[in-house]
């Protein structure tokens, strides 16, 4: 009886852990499409936000305060390129438009 309990316990162990990888696999695939949606819905509103403000010629401290927090987020979700030049031209909006007052 101990010998079949041993067996049916080595036979189980690797079916489980298989399983449990399956769901930490579909996990991290699940994370990265959140991410990767999360990151493109950032680029979706800071495009907005510069084309706005740029327009504009100038921007409110909270949508300035806004921006730099979207950026933050997507940069930590890995994004940049195009959206650090379009930050970099929101701050300078920013910091010229804080030296006309």
């Amino acid at each position: 009886m101990e010998q079949l309990l041993i067996q049916t316990y080595i036979a189980a162990v690797p079916v489980i852990l298989g399983y449990i990888v399956w769901i930490l696999k579909k996990q991290k695939s699940d994370r990265d499409a959140n991410s990767k949606g999360t990151m493109l819905l950032l680029r979706v509103q800071m495009i907005e936000y510069h084309d706005k403000y740029m327009t504009l010629g100038s921007i409110p401290s909270y949508a300035y305060e806004n921006f730099c927090e979207m950026y933050e987020a997507y940069h930590a979700l890995g994004g940049n390129g195009m959206v650090t030049k379009m930050f970099r031209e929101i701050n300078d909006l920013h910091l010229r438009q804080k030296g006309n007052i």
